[in-house]
């Protein structure tokens, strides 16, 4: 199955200041269905990782950074959150007009994935990047 989700957010602050929430405070924005952290990490340069750190060299690979132009766009590729046969593109592209920064999501699918997957996901990331990294990023 192939899909993609598209979502356009608006955050109140400079882009630059977007861009460094995203990058820099993952683990700080991303979170759970219960506002717990889920210990992200992203290595913000090519090729560099994003997973989540449980300790004990314990953890998820999510994703490798496919594409890094600060302060505009970051592109990952990897399974994500899947443990099954998938590959998923993220974009984040931060366009910045006058008083506010206008965040382009997209994530793009294709793999074993459930067809109800796209109904969750779609929550799941307005949820992360609305509360969690908009509300992060405007309260730094």
């Amino acid at each position: 199955m192939t899909g993609k989700i598209e979502l356009d957010i608006r955050i109140n602050r400079p882009r630059e200041a977007v861009w460094t929430a995203l990058v820099r405070d993952p683990a700080i924005w991303w979170t759970g269905r219960e506002g717990e952290s889920l210990s992200f990490v992203l290595e913000p340069r090519p090729g560099g990782r994003l997973f989540r750190d449980l300790g004990a060299d314990v953890g998820h690979l999510w994703g490798h950074v496919q594409v890094i132009k600060p302060p505009a766009l970051l592109e990952l590729t990897g399974p994500l959150f899947f443990s099954t046969a998938v590959v998923s593109h993220l974009a984040f592209r931060l366009e910045e007009h006058g008083d506010h920064t206008l965040l382009r999501f997209t994530h793009t699918y294709l793999g074993e994935v459930d067809p109800e997957f796209t109904t969750h996901a779609n929550q799941g990331w307005r949820t992360a990047l609305e509360e969690g990294l908009k509300r992060h990023a405007e309260n730094s």
